[in-house]
């Protein structure tokens, strides 16, 4: 990309150049300075190239043309107020010498946040003989300088840069946050050398120093950086630029911690990456959808936003293109995904903003379309480049990186962030999946099902070296937790958040799973039934079709049904009621082809209880249906 960028300037330079051929100085000095950059410029080395106009136009203070080409290499190098007055002498001297000093002025002025000021060169500029496609880029500086007078007003948000522990005189971008919000992960430059750090929050408060990661993600002759971290911190996708094991210039690799080193990155190969240029992922909380950016065909110009989703199969499918409500002719950069998995914060220098690079972010409907985008303002956006943003999991933290106006190295900031840029509040579990007799970790399948329509909105395994996961619950809802793994029972838990107050609430809980063995008992927490009442509501499916699905894996498994209720009521009645609800859940279960001689069901009533019933959490826990192991051979 930076190639590109050269020989695009350079070929710019040239052409302007060219045009200004008839526009000698009478100095021969002079003009012999002025030939001596143009020279320069063609191999690269700026700096000469400056230190030659500066004595051409010391030889010649009239020269037009050199102040015009300093100007250029000043606004290519991005050094926009030393660009500045040298248009503005320009002007002074030769306002007929080419219609680009209008335009370079213009963006100069854009970039320094002087908008009003740049307003005037473009549209003098837009009424000159030039091609459709720079009236398009004109009209889009015209439409930032616009939206940046109409929104001045900066909202009370606070940033708060972070310490030297993290912030160098190097430069510090794309902030990536674990979902504990106690390690923070980032890219620095340093000698032209990118390499990922993370430091660790002690204390609420204090940020470690940071160090480079440890194992193999880092590399001492490539670039790594722009990367997403999942939300338990053990997966690292991230983009790596020319590597022998790439596709094309800049590719997406996946790296896994494993005993708290970094493993050897995996190239996430095709469909993901091609021939072409493949960067900035963002993984969702749930692990089933890859967003990056990309510059492959089909897009809407430039570099646009992707996405794919995991199949069945455990392989990407071919990347979508997420829409001209998100890309636009332009370029659109560092997608985030927040942990609701409908709110996308992403940079853009095409929609309205205060020039370069701003962040914005995006919701989807109930239709799953993207909403056009909301610039996220100031103080946050400003008239430098705003490169990448990630949101905590709670979505009252934000961190960004931005350049400091002085020294023009990027840094990374904390803010807090405003009711209208919030994402929906979500909950999160975090657990230890363990063996309930030996206490190790167990890899097994953690699903969570929303109970009201039946879809699964998260699905990953436990950790093999400590048995963790993080699951995201997106508040509002009721949720089944299933846990399940070869050779133990499954683990069903009730989650119901359909109180708003539990918002951003961390759920920490360690889950034993038992053997498959005589004795054993399942509890199922998601089979519903109306008061008083023994017919299954459709809630409970998620709970039956794992029951289901359990006793067909492990065929020699013979099961009671035990159905338990509370207090309430009469002990009569309460036993009548549990061995109808039990018989349901049996009557289910034969319907759906378990033979008749594996299952026995038996109402408990009030005898059994789990919990006190003094309180309503307690009845609750005792209204029940429980599973026990009586047998494991066939009869």
């Amino acid at each position: 990309m930076h190639k590109f960028i050269h020989v695009m300037l350079l070929l710019c330079f040239m052409s302007l150049s060219h045009a200004l051929a008839q526009r000698k100085s009478e100095n021969k000095k002079a003009q012999q300075y002025y030939e001596n950059s143009l020279k320069n410029l063609q191999t690269h080395r700026y700096e000469a190239a400056i230190d030659f106009l500066n004595k051409s136009i010391a030889e010649d203070p009239t020269f037009a043309t050199a102040y015009q080409q300093l100007g250029d290499i000043y606004r290519s190098q991005r050094l926009f107020d030393q660009a500045i007055p040298n248009y503005r002498e320009v002007l002074r001297l030769d306002a007929d010498l080419t219609p680009l000093t209008d335009f370079g002025l213009g963006e100069a002025l854009l970039h320094t946040g002087q908008y009003s000021d740049a307003i005037p060169y473009f549209e003098r500029y837009l009424n000159t003989n030039i091609s459709e496609k720079s009236k398009n880029l004109v009209n889009k500086y015209l439409a930032d300088c616009r939206f940046a007078l109409d929104n001045t007003q900066a909202s009370p948000i606070k940033l708060i840069k972070l310490p030297p522990s993290i912030n160098t005189q190097y430069d510090e971008y794309f902030p990536q946050l674990t979902a504990d919000q106690h390690t923070i992960i980032f890219t620095r430059k340093e000698n032209n050398q990118e390499n990922f750090y993370e430091s660790h929050l002690s204390n609420e408060k204090d940020w470690s120093e940071a160090q480079k990661l440890i194992g193999q993600v880092n590399s001492d002759n490539f670039n790594e950086g722009a990367h997403c971290i999942s939300p338990d911190g053990k997966y690292l996708f991230f983009t790596g630029c020319n590597r022998p094991s790439g596709y094309g210039s800049c590719d997406i690799y996946i790296s896994k911690k494993e005993n708290g080193k970094w493993s050897i990155p995996t190239n996430l190969g095709a469909p993901i990456n091609t021939r072409g240029w493949e960067a900035q992922p963002a993984i969702s909380a749930d692990g089933k959808t890859l967003y990056f950016v990309s510059n492959r065909a089909g897009g809407f110009g430039g570099n646009d936003i992707w996405k794919s989703e995991l199949g069945e199969d455990g392989k990407w499918k071919v990347p979508i293109n997420l829409g001209k409500n998100i890309n636009t002719p332009y370029d659109e950069s560092s997608p985030y995904i927040h942990a609701d998995n409908k709110t996308l914060y992403f940079s853009s220098n095409g929609w309205p903003g205060y020039g370069g690079q701003d962040l914005f972010m995006s919701k989807t409907d109930t239709t799953g379309q993207w909403a056009i985008p909301t610039n996220l303002g100031k103080p946050i956006n400003n008239h430098h480049n705003q490169t990448a943003v990630h949101v905590n999991m709670n979505g009252s933290i934000g961190f960004f990186s931005t350049q400091d106006s002085a020294s023009r190295q990027l840094d990374i900031y904390e803010f807090e962030l405003s009711k209208d840029i919030k994402p929906a509040p979500v909950a999160y579990i975090a657990g230890t999946v363990l063996d309930a007799e030996n206490k190790q970790p167990v890899v097994a399948r953690v699903s969570v099902t929303d109970t009201d329509n039946q879809k699964v909105v998260f699905e990953d395994r436990s950790d093999f070296q400590d048995g963790m996961f993080i699951a995201t619950l997106p508040i509002g809802r009721n949720y089944a937790v299933h846990v399940q793994a070869e050779g133990y029972l499954f683990d069903s838990r009730q989650y119901d958040l359909t109180d708003t107050q539990l918002a951003n609430e961390k759920f920490t809980t360690e889950i034993l799973l038992a053997h498959i063995k005589t004795g054993n008992t399942i509890q199922l927490n998601n089979i519903y039934f109306d008061t008083n009442k023994s017919d299954i509501l459709p809630a409970s499916k998620s709970d039956l079709s794992l029951l289901l699905d359990f006793l067909k894996t492990n065929p020699t498994v013979i099961i009671e049904v035990g159905g338990h209720t509370d207090n309430t009521g009469t002990k009569e009645l309460n036993k009548t009621l549990s061995e109808k609800r039990a018989q349901s859940v049996t009557h289910y279960l034969l319907q759906n082809g378990i033979e008749r001689f594996r299952i026995t069901s038996k109402g408990y009533g009030d005898q059994l209880p789990v919990a006190d019933n003094e309180s309503e959490e307690g009845k609750q826990l005792n209204r029940r249906t429980e599973i026990k192991i009586i047998d494991q051979k066939k009869k």
